[in-house]
Parts: structure tokens; sequence; C-alpha cells
């Protein structure tokens, strides 16, 4: 069962696709996808999010046998292995319904019910916990179209519209968790400062789980002479996110790099435990 408030919750990214942005390839074999997890586990993860269709920009949607075809074998190898609780990432509510069937804890829709409001029924079926997260457009069209004029209106109106969806099918309250999309629809300037008034969207009454890991608006921020730092090299770029992100009121973080940001998040947790005056 999850606890939030008590502590900063480590989310592990793992992504059994051939394409995704950072590991893309990486965790297809069966086998090495059940280490990766075991490790995150290790490591200080107290949840793994598990990914089988890439939301990268750019990417397109896959059948959803397709995507069942990849989740599946690990969520079956994980289960009586892992002890902490795993997340679906996944828009449609056919998958949701086999992954939960599977051993599935929570489900993370990035499109906030917009691509398959179904999913809500499936998830208030279930009682399990669901993350909406705010996309502007799809992961197919989210950086070629215009970003919004007022990110943080932007954001907080689709959150409101993606909570209520997810209220009139039945979800309850307390299994909502709200997302504000680093890097999806928005530019680098928006997403820092979606990071700096967080308190913003926590005044919608939800718990918040914020995502930065490795994400492009740090490689482009860090970027030398050659370019953009790649995904590899954005580790501490992203800890700054990731402190930042628990300051300001963040009861979840999504991370790839799961041993170093776990030590991020303690202290974070330390220095906001620290009592006032």
């Amino acid at each position: 069962m999850l606890v939030l408030g008590r502590k900063t919750l480590v989310m592990g990214v793992l992504n059994v696709t051939p394409d995704s942005f950072s590991d893309g390839g990486k965790f297809l074999n069966v086998r090495q996808a059940v280490e990766h997890a075991l490790r995150m586990q290790r490591d200080g993860a107290d949840i793994i999010d598990i990914g089988a269709e890439s939301t990268r920009p750019g990417s397109d949607e896959i059948p959803v046998a397709e995507e069942l075809a990849r989740l599946l074998p690990i969520l079956e190898s994980l289960r009586g292995k892992l002890k902490i609780p795993t997340s679906v990432d996944t828009q449609k509510a056919a998958v949701a319904e086999i992954a939960i069937g599977a051993g599935a804890a929570m489900i993370n829709d990035v499109s906030g019910l917009r691509h398959d409001p179904r999913l809500a029924e499936v998830v208030a079926h279930h009682a399990v916990p669901l993350v909406l997260m705010h996309m502007r457009g799809t992961p197919r069209t989210m950086q070629k179209l215009p970003f919004a004029k007022y990110v943080m209106k932007d954001v907080v109106n689709g959150l409101k519209k993606s909570v209520s969806i997810a209220r009139k099918a039945g979800v309850a309250k307390s299994k909502i968790i709200v997302d504000p999309g680093i890097g999806f629809g928005k530019s680098s300037e928006q997403n820092y400062e979606l990071l700096a008034k967080l308190g913003e969207i926590a005044k919608l009454g939800y718990p918040l789980l914020v995502g930065t890991s490795r994400k492009g608006f740090l490689g482009r921020t860090l970027a030398r002479n050659r370019g953009p730092a790649p995904p590899e090299k954005r580790i501490w770029g992203t800890a700054a996110t990731v402190t930042a992100s628990i300051l300001g009121g963040a009861h979840i973080v999504r991370v790839h790099d799961v041993e170093e940001m776990a030590q991020v998040a303690r202290i974070a947790d330390a220095i906001l435990n620290q009592p006032a005056g």
C-alpha cells in the first residue's frame, strides 16, 4: 500500500520499448527487464512504473495486442519477486484492465483520460490509484503544436477536466494523483515555470507526481558547443529538478537513476521536514 506524505516516493522507470527517448531497447528482453526492476527496488524505488508504449515526442501509438505482448511477460515474471507496487504507464482501457489482472497496482495515464475516457471506469472498478498527467496534444504532435500562451492556466484547466472525467466515472478522490506533464507540449521556459509554481497545481487538492528525469529541456539548458547534453549526461540537472519538485510539494518523483535520486529525495525531505521558525 502506498502512503503519501510521510516521505517523497521514488518511482523507477522501466521502459520495455524499442524507442523511448532515454533507454529505448535496453529492457526489451524479459530477463533484463526483471533484473532492472529488482535493481531499482534495491536502489530505493518505492514504485516501478512499466511502460510498453513510447510517448517520446513524435512517437506513434501501437496496437493493444503489441503493448500487452511487451507488458504481460514482465508483470508475470515480477509477480512474487517484487516487494513494491508496480504501476503501468498506459493510455488504453483494455491494457489497464488486463494489466491490473496481472498484478499492476496503479495506472499512469499520460493523456489524462483524453485518449480513452473508459480507462477511468476500469480504474474505478478495481479501485487502484490513477495518475492523471497533462499533455498538450499527443506524443506525435506535442512539440509541433503552438505552446500555450499561459502555461499555468493551460495545465490547471486541463487537469481539472481530467479529474472531472475520473470523478464522474466513479474514481475516488483519494485514488487520484496529478502530474503537470513536464516536457509534454511545453517549451523549456514553461517547464521551469511549472517547477517554480508547483504550489498552484497543488491547490487542486490532489497529490503531485513530477517527472523531469533526463528530459530534453535539461539537455538544452546544459548544452555546450557540441549541442544539447545527451540523456546520460543530464543526471545532475535531473537532481536539481527533483530537489525543486520536492521542495515545491511533489509527493512522487518519477526517475530513471533511482539510486542517485533516492539520495536526493532523502536530503530534500530532510530539509523540508525542518520545523519552521
